[in-house]
Order: C-alpha cells, then structure tokens, then sequence
C-alpha cells in the first residue's frame, strides 16, 4: 500500500497544476475581454442628449434593455446606460431632445435574448464550476484508480508459459544430464497427458513435486520440461513474491494461484525457492513471522483441497530442503523428492554439448577434455564457461570459439579475470614463483594428490599466483590418505618460502586457514584421528537471525577439547614436516620449476611436466 502512495499524491498533484494553469487561461480570456470593454469612454445619459442636441451623434445601437452603444460623427465610439422601465426616444425627449433631432440620428435596436446573450451572461459564471467539477473529476478518478490496485494487491502475477508457444516450449531433450530425475518425472507427464491411465486403477499421483539440489543444476529448467513435455500451460512464480509488509496478503496471493491454476487445469504450477515461504514455524529467534506463516498454511490448505479431478501439479524448487516444515514434507503434499546432485563428467559433456550448439565453435574444441576439466562444474557454470569463452574469442578478434579460450574461461570462471597490469618488484616475483612452484612440486610428487594442470604466478581474482590442480575422474568419496596429501600440499607454499627465503610472507594466509580447517573436519566430522576414534563432535546448527550465523552444540568435555586441538596440531605439523622433506629432497626440481615460471610466468600441464622431469607420485614416506 506504501507503495501506491507516491503515484497517487504525483497525479493529485499534475491534476492541480492543470486546473490552474487551464483557470488562469480563462481568467486571462475574460480580463482581456473586459479591458477591450473599458477602451470605449462611458457618458451619461444627460450627456447624450446633449450631443444628440449638437448633432455630434451618427449613430446610437439599444442592446438589451440598457445598454447603449454611440457612434460620434467622428468615428469614435462611446457608452452609455439607459433605465430599463423606459424606451430611449421618451429618455431623450425627457432632456429636451426634439423628434427632428432623434429623426437625424440613427437609432437601432438590437435584441440580446438569443444564445449569445446568454453565452455572454452565463460564461462567467459557468466556466469555474467547470473547471472546479473536472478538478474534482480528476480526483476521484486518482483516488479510484488506487482503490483498484489496492484491490489488485492481493492478486499473484504468475509468469504464465503456454503451451502453444513453440518459441518458449523447452522440452527433456533440452536438459542435459540429470538422467534419474528426468526417469522420475515422466509418471508426471504421463499423469498429465492421460490421467485416466492412473485413476481407473485407483492410482493418485503426488500433487507436489519437490526439486532439490544444489544453485544451479537446472532446478527451474527441469519444471518447464515437464510442462512442455506434457504439453501444459507452465505458471511459475517466486517464493518470495508471496511475501509481504501486510499480514494475509500472502495468503491471499496463495489463493489466487492455485485459483487461476484450477481455471486453465490441466497445468503446472511451479513455486521457485519454496523456502523463503516454507521454513519451518515456530524456530528461530526473534518469534514467529506471521506473513510467512499464514502464507505457509494457505499452500497447505490448497494442496489438501485439490480435488482429484484437477490435474494440477505442484512443483516447487529449494537448495535448502533441510530447513522446511515438515508439514510441507508429508505424504499427500510434497511426498515426491526428485534430488538433482553436481554433474558427473559424462552429464557435463551432455551440457556442453548443448550451450555448444548456440556458439560458434572451432572443430578442434574438445568438449570432452573440457567436461574432465570442470569437476564441481554446475550447468550453470557450464553454461556461463562457454559464454565467457565466446566473449574472450570475440575480443581476441577470432571468428569461432577456440579451445585456447575455454581453458582460460575454466580459471576466470573459478579464480576470477588475470591482472597482468598489476606491477610487482622482483622479490615479490621471486617469492611467489618458489611459492607455486611449492605446491605444484608437492602436489605432482604425492600419490594421492591430484595431478597439476596449470601454474602461473600472474594474479588472477585477489591470487598472487595459483596452481590449478584437478582430479581424473569424479569422486564423491575421499580418504584418509587423500586428506593428508592435500594438507601437505596446503602447507607446500609456506614451507617453501620459509626454506628458500629464510622467511615468510603474508600470502599463504589462506593456505593456512584451509590447512586448518580440513584438518579439524577430518578430526571433528570424519573421524579420522586413531587418538580419538571413530566418531563425531559437536552438533553444527545454523540460525539465520539478523544475518546467517552457524552454532556449534558441544556434546563433549573440555578436556576433549584440548584433544581435539592437540590431534588438529598434530596432523599439521606431520604434514608440514613431511612437506619440508618433500621439498629438500627435491630441491634441484623446485629451483627449477621456479626458474622457469619467473620467465614464462605460466606452464600448462604438459610444460610442467617436461620442466619437473619426475614421474608423478614418485616420494613414498621412508
């Protein structure tokens, strides 16, 4: 309602200035009108006769029952006003003018009863009641118009995709990978092309549908996929559009929803980031939210009161299932969970080769180095990889989109766009190659380190210098081995500063505070400490209130405690121990790589190896 305020007191306030700028012109047209009046002298009667007595009159003109306009003989025009109850030749006759003398005189009477007469009479006096009932008009009308919309307030604007719209229609061979939750969503779009398949057997299909994953992995995209497969109209809207400043607005937008939903059925009506309206009630501090609970409880209350002839499906999309009401979660709800995770390498190839037909790529472009290239890579990612490739290519001058750009596109995408006009001394220079040069040397030596793809020690994003190092292959699980290998290659930049310098610097800060961090997970949450055995502590809680907080539930002793930070203090120093070994047995190979990055600046995987001349996990601990 804030909201309308403005627009409403800005035309009030336009309709004013027209009325007084529209009055002021009357008010000018009147007064002009008046002053061409008061130019012709006005004389009396008595005077009149005298000049009629005179023969100085040529010509007197009787308009109405008073007024008198006289033509002098010289051409000039005078007025005068006569009594109403008495015709002007028994006035003249009264001051002595003869019948020879009013024969000399041409009198001529004018009759001012017509429409200019009352046009010239009632003008005056209608003009600004006219104008005062348009201004009055005009704010009824303002005041009406922002009724209607406070009316429309509590109506939802859905986006509304139709079916019929070929241009929007996106269909499941337009979604890459996700292969499991495409399988999943086809009783869906069964259930909407023939429902009757499922009811004559008695069958109920869910009538939410809830999608879960992380950003980006094409939560939305699969919605429309089903309304384009079944061929539906597609209503989407965001969760946070049901929420507002004024309590029941929510509610009401909720209804008019599934109202206009009900309308076009069969259809689908998807509700993106449901958790914005769907946490759970009652948890938090500060109390509750009334706006978002009353709104919570009206998309209960509809999805219980579909009945089973509409064939309206709702689908709703979160990266945060864990924060839901349950009541939201139960059977007769959102009973069916489709769980879209990070895509593998063959699912990243699938997507590559969809954004990749929208560019214009060179024929030697391997879409599959680039899909074991991207771990971790969501679609959207993918997608953002190879528009930045396309945008890198144009700048470059070049007329198709070349592999060249989409490994740089990989780094920009992950660390952020190269700073090469940014000046560092020779020190600096030095310090950060034997930094890289550390980690990379680590990293290609140890077992179960991945191997290195790129090293530079131009800046890129707020990094000096990065050693990019990937996996072969995807993994979703990690060992213990595995872990320790990464601390050692955390700590391989600090260490190697430390050995080849005699001192250390400020830029393996963030090395350190990973360092730290994986190896209190591994104690706390892995349970990979042989002091502490198998098990967990602490219970990790996340309250947003007045911003995003994480608290940590201490279900153990102090004394605990200190074991944990002794087991954390630990595994650091064996790793940085074990780093120092690593990078004095290997001393000639550091020199060396380090030497040459100080010239080249960057060394891809293959130049690496070449300039390392080592096989990859050659140090074995003695």
């Amino acid at each position: 309602m804030a909201e309308l305020t403005p627009k409403r007191n800005s035309g009030l306030f336009k309709s004013f200035i027209y009325f007084v700028l529209v009055f002021i012109m009357v008010a000018s047209f009147f007064a002009l009108s008046q002053g061409s009046d008061k130019e012709s002298k006005e004389i009396s009667l008595s005077e009149l006769a005298s000049q009629v007595k005179s023969g100085q009159v040529k010509e007197i003109l009787v308009t109405g029952d008073q007024k008198l306009t006289v033509i002098l003989q010289d051409g000039s025009e005078v007025k005068s006003l006569k009594e109403t109850s008495e015709s002007l030749p028994q006035l003249l006759a009264t001051y002595g003018v003869t019948p020879d003398q009013m024969v000399a005189t041409n009198i001529t009477v004018e009759n001012d009863h017509g429409a200019g007469y009352w046009l010239g009479t009632a003008l005056p006096l209608l003009v600004p009641i006219i104008l005062f009932g348009v201004f009055i008009w005009l704010i009824f009308r303002q005041v009406q118009g922002s009724n209607s919309k406070a009316m429309m307030f509590g109506q939802s604007k859905p986006g509304v995709v139709d079916s019929r719209d070929k241009k929007k229609i996106i269909t499941f061979k337009d979604v890459a990978g996700a292969t499991e939750a495409k399988e999943e969503l086809k009783e869906v779009v069964e259930f909407l092309r023939n429902p009757k398949k499922f009811t004559s057997l008695g069958a109920q299909i869910p009538k939410g549908v809830l999608l879960m994953g992380p950003p980006g992995t094409g939560k939305t995209l699969l919605g429309r996929a089903v309304a384009g497969e079944a061929k539906v109209p597609f209503m989407h809207i965001s969760g946070s559009e049901f929420v507002e400043m004024f309590v029941g607005v929510g509610a009401s937008r909720v209804r008019d929803l599934f109202k206009k939903a009900k309308r076009v059925a069969p259809a689908i009506v998807f509700i993106d980031e449901i958790d914005a309206v769907g946490r759970q009630r009652g948890a938090g501090l500060g109390g509750s939210h009334d706006e978002r609970e009353q709104t919570l409880n009206q998309i209960l209350v509809e999805m219980d009161g579909f009945e089973q002839e509409t064939n309206v499906i709702v689908m709703a999309a979160t990266n945060r299932p864990d924060v839901l009401d349950p009541a939201l979660l139960r059977p007769g709800r959102f009973d069916r969970r489709v769980v879209l995770d990070m895509p593998d390498m063959r699912d990243r190839l699938e997507i590559l080769q969809v954004h990749a037909k929208q560019k214009v790529m060179d024929k030697a472009a391997d879409l599959q180095r680039l899909a074991e290239r991207t771990p971790g890579f969501s679609g959207a990612d993918l997608a953002n990889l190879l528009n930045e490739a396309a945008i890198l290519s144009a700048s470059r001058n070049k007329k198709h989109v070349g592999m060249a750009e989409c490994l740089d596109s990989i780094e920009k995408v992950m660390l952020g766009p190269e700073r090469r006009t940014q000046l560092i001394s020779d020190k600096e220079k030095k310090i950060t190659a034997y930094h890289e040069g550390g980690h990379a040397l680590v990293s290609h030596v140890l077992p179960h380190s991945d191997p290195v793809r790129k090293v530079s020690i131009i800046s890129r994003g707020r990094a000096a210098g990065y050693t990019l190092k990937l996996p072969t292959e995807d993994r979703r699980m990690h060992s213990r081995m595995e872990f320790l290998d990464d601390l050692c290659v955390m700590l391989a930049g600090h260490a190697a500063e430390l050995l080849v310098m005699g001192d250390i610097t400020s830029g393996a800060s963030n090395d350190l505070e990973k360092a730290t961090k994986l190896a209190r997970t591994m104690v706390v949450n892995f349970g990979m400490s042989d002091k502490l055995g198998p098990r967990t502590f602490g219970v990790r809680q996340e309250m947003i209130f007045l911003g995003r907080e994480i608290t940590e539930e201490r279900d153990y002793s102090d004394a605990t405690a200190r074991e944990i930070d002794s087991e954390v203090n630990r595994m650091i120093t064996e790793a940085y121990k074990k780093t120092n070994d690593i990078l004095r047995t290997y001393r000639k190979e550091l020199d060396h790589t380090s030497e040459t990055l100080i010239k080249k600046e960057t060394l891809d995987q293959d130049q690496f190896a070449e300039v390392i001349g080592l096989p990859k996990g050659i140090y074995t601990a003695s």
